[in-house]
């Protein structure tokens, strides 16, 4: 069931690829400035999961080591190529965003902008996301708000496994903007004392 939701997504944006830049730039843009806020690119690997047309990977502007963007959509990726033909040391590549065919701990910084109510299981998708975060990297994801109500989406990040370590609700988004790292697993030892 979930590969033929995916594909039913897939076939959407490869319908739309050639109109979302012009339908949707301006929500996009406001989504990047405010989770760039969080996020020092510079010198660094970036995975932009569920890339699309290659719009938030225009936008970065500074040097980064090594600049990804995934999609499962050919029709938009063709797009996505044509705002990364300039920059170096960037990749465009389709895949499944829950089967990333990289290995684990590879980006310092991950993004998943406007995806995550595309899927069918978004708790599987943000531990596909950490998996390939590094340890002390950042994970930087949006919640569409008609899809997810408010607790609903901090519900699925927690569930995951991440900490929330920065977060926009902001009225001028249609979106959360959540910035998350890995919990780091604690262990208490308790000493007992005789008396």
């Amino acid at each position: 069931m979930a590969w033929k939701d995916k594909r039913k997504v897939m076939h959407r944006y490869d319908v739309t690829a050639e109109i979302y830049d012009e339908r949707y730039a301006e929500e996009q843009k406001r989504k990047y400035k405010k989770a760039l806020e969080n996020s020092d690119l510079s010198a660094i690997s970036v995975l932009d999961a569920g890339c699309g047309s290659g719009l938030f990977l225009g936008q970065i502007k500074v040097k980064t080591k090594t600049l990804v963007g995934i999609d499962i959509s050919h029709k938009a990726l063709l797009k996505a190529k044509e705002q990364i033909r300039n920059i170096e040391n960037s990749y465009i590549i389709q895949a499944d965003i829950d089967n990333l065919p990289f290995k684990q701990n590879t980006f310092e910084t991950v993004f998943g902008f406007t995806v995550l109510h595309n899927l069918p299981k978004p708790v599987k998708t943000l531990n596909e996301l950490k998996r390939v975060a590094k340890a002390d990297g950042k994970v930087v994801v949006t919640g569409l708000k008609k899809a997810f109500q408010l607790d609903k989406f901090l519900d699925i990040l927690e569930t995951s496994g991440f900490e929330v370590t920065g977060f926009v609700d902001d009225e001028s988004l249609n979106c959360y903007v959540a910035t998350l790292t890995a919990k780091h697993l604690h262990i208490n030892y308790l000493t007992s004392v005789s008396v």
